[in-house]
């Protein structure tokens, strides 16, 4: 005689709370990404903030400093040239770098990481009160997401197209 499983309903619920712990890990690991990219945008953006102001203040002191001198006396020419050409390098170096522009896009990236950091941790905070379907579509939805933060290393565009999210286990 074929014994049965006496409790099939025990083995059901395991299968689920294997299926919610392993989807609330995945959210969990996109909120600790998250941060830890928001913490390196804005690492980036306070170099790129200071690289801008270290290139662009001395360069806008050299040329009123040349400019004066030039002014004073025939005998200054020499010393206002040399600093304006100082004055030159800096601001081209600042133009080369494009330092503004960069502190810029990283604290966009670091707005668009600390997004994706609260609404992890929004998921995480309902995930108990939702079933295993809502917390893959919320985790698919993060995933989304994560994907449009701007990169820093890899222009999107280049970017292969993202594997297919596969379907969530039918529950019967």
């Amino acid at each position: 005689m074929e014994q049965e499983n006496p409790d099939p309903v025990r083995q059901e619920p395991t299968s689920v709370m294997t299926q919610m712990r392993h989807l609330t890990g995945e959210v969990e690991k996109i909120a600790v990404e998250a941060g830890i990219g928001a913490r390196r945008a804005q690492r980036r953006g306070k170099f790129w903030n200071a690289t801008h102001l270290m290139l662009g203040f001395p360069a806008a002191v050299l040329a009123a400093v040349s400019g004066a001198a030039g002014l004073t006396s025939p005998d200054a020419r020499v010393p206002a040239a040399v600093l304006a050409l100082l004055a030159a390098g800096f601001s081209s170096g600042a133009a080369f770098l494009r330092a503004e522009a960069r502190q810029l896009a990283n604290l966009r990236r670091r707005y668009a990481w600390q997004d994706v950091e609260v609404r992890a941790r929004l998921v995480l905070a309902r995930e108990a009160y939702m079933t295993e379907e809502d917390l893959y579509q919320a985790l698919s939805r993060l995933l989304e997401q994560r994907r449009a933060v701007p990169s820093s290393a890899i222009v999107l565009s280049e970017l292969p197209a993202p594997p297919t999210q596969p379907e969530p286990p039918q529950i019967s």
